[in-house]
């Protein structure tokens, strides 16, 4: 028996449509789409600054029944 929901995140070298397709192959859904900021520390003149470098984008998909 498969779980109800399951979190797909959008790997280093794939796309979004690729995400999209592999969820689909496992059958599943996409029902919402989250996205999460990826920091760097930089420091510049005595002061830490974070900039964001990348982002992970994790879908969250629910059965097709």
């Amino acid at each position: 028996m498969s779980k109800k929901k399951m979190q797909f995140e959008v790997r280093e070298n794939e796309s979004i449509d690729e995400c999209l397709n592999r969820m689909k192959q496992e059958g599943y859904l996409p029902v919402r789409r989250t996205e999460k900021p990826i920091f760097q520390e930089v420091k510049k003149n005595n002061e830490t600054i974070y900039e964001p470098v990348a982002r992970q984008i994790i879908f969250e998909g629910k059965i097709i029944e």
